[in-house]
């Protein structure tokens, strides 16, 4: 005679088999609203993504920093260990940045540009929106407001220096001759590198 009832024990181990599945898709598949990301693959929106490191363990050693015009990126050493690799923006064709060997100078955590900035009215608008303040007037009344060079790590007296600005072409030359860094890799060398940390500039 056939049964139409399932018995007590295939009811028991279905239950078993089917609440198993579960467990196991809930373990391969994002919970909903929290997509999986690897943050250490470059992406199509962000195609730097990944690109700048900093893998220093704190060992003994002396922190070096090499700037590569070329490939407009920084390399960070501890002895002879690299440690680090950063994007950089050097300077535009008529502000170079200069090669050769340099040492960290000066540091400052909030410097203002004295040459670079923006000339604003005297309601605070702006008037020169890139400008040279041994070249361009200031109207009555209005001033001159140096840009922002946060973590500044000065290298010549002349004004050149490591800083946190904007790379708005990653590997294209930007600035007015110093050296730009991504805010975070600014801060971590500002804190890392003592006053005297070599810097060599090469092409």
């Amino acid at each position: 005679m056939q049964q139409n009832e399932f018995s007590p024990l295939a009811l028991s181990r279905g239950i078993f088999i089917f609440a198993l599945m579960g467990v196991l898709a809930s373990c391969g598949t994002p919970q909903p609203g929290k997509p999986f990301v690897d943050s250490t693959a470059p992406t199509a929106m962000d195609p730097e993504a990944g690109y700048s490191y900093w893998g220093d363990d704190g060992g003994s050693g002396r922190l070096r920093v090499t700037i590569d015009l070329s490939e407009q990126t920084a390399y960070i050493f501890r002895g002879d260990k690299k440690v680090a690799r950063s994007r950089v923006a050097t300077g535009l064709p008529g502000h170079s940045t200069p090669r050769g060997s340099f040492t960290i100078i000066e540091k400052s955590r909030n410097k203002r540009s004295n040459l670079y900035g923006v000339i604003v009215d005297s309601q605070g608008g702006v008037v020169i929106s890139d400008a040279d303040s041994r070249r361009d007037p200031v109207p009555a009344g209005g001033r001159f407001e140096g840009a922002s060079m946060p973590y500044w790590m000065r290298l010549t007296p002349g004004g050149i220096g490591m800083h946190h600005g904007p790379i708005p072409r990653p590997g294209s030359r930007a600035s007015h001759g110093c050296i730009r860094l991504p805010q975070e890799m600014a801060e971590r060398l500002f804190n890392e590198a003592p006053l005297g940390t070599p810097v060599k500039i090469v092409e």
